[in-house]
């Protein structure tokens, strides 16, 4: 990561850019619960970041990680009841108790008990709120094809190819290339993975540059002076006095 001070500001094609909080202010209290996503956005945080999962009895919760802890020892969240995780939040929940145009993040793993159902299930609550929830919804996958098959489905909602730069095998480019073409709004990456010169191909392209993982104010800072569109991190109040 550059040092902030060497780094020359550069506008982000969002405006003001999306401070994402990580499970919620999760620096200061249980992520991903209904107290800290109420606090982070108390603090400032403008989006809320997690994970959404179905449950074995099919409510749609948020998680980042898809596991819990019973009985000492940690299960997939998929393989669990409702009524086993209730430290956890429903989607339903989550849009019934926090008011506000803050923005969601969800991140739709492979083994979050069928992603097909799951993003349906999302999309159909989001709808059905009254806040506007749809037009606020981003969607994240590591599949480009997948999130292509979603564009054409659920038109909309905001979607993100979350990706490692070691990862993209034909050379970012061309990634940022065939997200154009698909109608996939952003990329997000781990802060490591950010330079200017990366940020600005992407927005060549006109897709947002998402970055997570950003947990120093002089990390924050130098993302924010790269120009990217979105920061994710666990420390709502250095998110906000970063910004």
């Amino acid at each position: 990561m550059p040092d902030v001070g060497r780094v020359r500001a550069v506008e982000a094609l969002l405006q003001p850019p999306i401070l994402f909080a990580s499970r919620g202010a999760s620096a200061h209290v249980a992520g991903d619960s209904l107290e800290a996503f109420r606090l982070a956005l108390r603090l400032g945080a403008t989006g809320l970041a997690t994970g959404v999962w179905r449950t074995a009895d099919g409510a749609v919760v948020l998680s980042a990680t898809g596991r819990q802890t019973t009985r000492l020892r940690k299960r997939p969240v998929s393989e669990l009841s409702r009524s086993a995780v209730p430290e956890l939040v429903t989607v339903g929940e989550l849009l019934d108790c926090l008011k506000g145009d803050f923005l969601l993040l969800v991140s739709v793993e492979p083994a979050s008990g069928d992603e097909g159902s799951v993003i349906e299930d999302l999309v159909e609550l989001a709808a059905n709120h009254d806040s506007g929830m749809l037009g606020r919804l981003w969607v994240s996958h590591d599949d480009v094809e997948l999130l292509t098959t979603w564009r054409q489905r659920f038109g909309p909602i905001r979607l993100v190819n979350s990706a490692r730069l070691r990862d993209l095998r034909h050379g970012p480019e061309r990634r940022a290339a065939q997200l154009a073409d698909a109608g996939i709004d952003a990329i997000s990456m781990h802060h490591s993975d950010w330079s200017g010169g990366l940020v600005s191909l992407f927005h060549r392209f006109e897709r947002l540059a998402f970055g997570w993982d950003a947990q120093h104010e002089r990390i924050i800072s130098a993302l924010l002076a790269m120009g990217l569109d979105a920061v994710a991190g666990d420390h709502v109040d250095r998110l906000v006095d970063s910004s």
